[in-house]
């Protein structure tokens, strides 16, 4: 079974743009996704954005904004100036925040596709009982956070690959999900705890998985990618 490069998304999980532009240099050509994180974008600024773009990859904007609906509101509007594909906000943010960044999002020009961060894949049903205070399984949080995100004019959620057939069960199948906590079967799952193989999340439905360090980390990303595309990573 092969995989689309379209639904792959690449971590540019990097401390500077040098770093990051060595692995588009390699990637370019395929059209896959890459996501700009807090490190790279808060280390370097908005020009890995730009850069990635002129090379004709879509960018997912990962800030995960969280914050009252004002803010975010006024951030989003800033961020949607850049060439940005995707961009996200913290479903925990509530609807009101969801609202007014769905709002920012839709009469920006660039009208990138919004997603609603339900739960981390490294967080467990036990942290989120004990931690966050928030009673049932994490499945029950994931649900109502994607309900909610949807109400409130998101386009998707990212959660792991577990959640996606619930998700899209009770949703449609034209809501998005993104997954990270991709690996391969013989990779350590780092801080990931919801993991599942890239052939696996696509069996489960999803529409985009985010994949980092198989890649990023490999000593040749071009064919660890390509690997990956024949479904043999």
């Amino acid at each position: 079974m092969s995989i689309s490069p379209e639904s792959i998304i690449i971590a540019l999980d990097y401390p500077s743009i040098s770093d990051a532009m060595k692995l588009l240099q390699q990637l370019e050509g395929y059209p896959v996704w890459v996501k700009v994180g807090m490190e790279l974008f808060y280390g370097d600024g908005p020009g890995i954005v730009y850069a990635a773009k002129e090379r004709g990859f879509r960018i997912f904007l990962d800030l995960k904004l969280h914050d009252i609906p004002n803010t975010v509101e006024k951030a989003m509007k800033v961020l949607c100036k850049l060439p940005i594909d995707m961009v996200n906000v913290h479903a925990a943010g509530g609807s009101e925040m969801m609202k007014r960044a769905s709002g920012a999002v839709k009469s920006s020009l660039s009208s990138p596709s919004l997603l609603a961060v339900t739960q981390l894949t490294s967080t467990t049903t036990e942290q989120m009982n004990v931690e966050q205070r928030i009673p049932g399984n994490i499945q029950e949080s994931i649900l109502t956070y994607s309900r909610l995100a949807q109400e409130s004019g998101c386009d998707g959620v990212v959660c792991s690959p577990h959640e996606v057939p619930i998700v899209k069960d009770s949703l449609g199948k034209s809501f998005l999900t993104v997954t990270p906590g991709i690996r391969p079967s013989s990779e350590d799952y780092w801080d990931q705890k919801r993991v599942t193989t890239p052939l696996e999340a696509i069996k489960l439905g999803t529409n985009y998985m985010v994949i980092g360090r198989p890649i990023t980390g490999a000593m040749a990303p071009r064919t660890a990618l390509e690997d990956l595309l024949k479904g043999s990573l």
